[in-house]
């Protein structure tokens, strides 16, 4: 007689894009570059002077990991004095849209876990 078992293997998580998504919401500065960037608002100087707290330290250690994941892509200009823009990649756009339903996720977790304690 034949079994009729199924047999599965463990299933885990995809450790590159779980890394991403660590580092990226590890770095609390990582959201707000992104809507700085579809606000318009791409070079590092007019980042750190429209936002309150960040450094061009921090902000460059952000902007690093971002391009690093190709989330951003970052252009240099040969000019005097010298220019750097970045921009959101295709892969960035989706990226962004996964985090966005992460933070989605979250409020509904926060209006459930509200309901449970009225």
């Amino acid at each position: 007689m034949k079994s009729q078992e199924k047999f599965f293997t463990r299933k885990m998580a995809p450790q590159t894009s779980a890394r991403m998504v660590e580092t990226i919401f590890g770095c609390k500065w990582s959201l707000t570059v992104y809507h700085l960037l579809e606000n318009g608002i791409n070079r590092p100087g007019e980042m750190v002077r429209s936002v309150d707290g960040l450094s061009t330290k921090v902000l460059n250690q952000c902007l690093k990991r971002n391009v690093d994941f190709g989330i951003l892509d970052k252009v240099e200009y040969n000019e005097i004095p010298p220019r750097v823009e970045y921009s959101i990649t295709e892969f960035g756009e989706k990226f962004v849209g996964v985090l966005a339903q992460i933070s989605a996720l979250q409020e509904d977790i926060d209006a459930q876990q509200s309901q449970n304690h009225n």
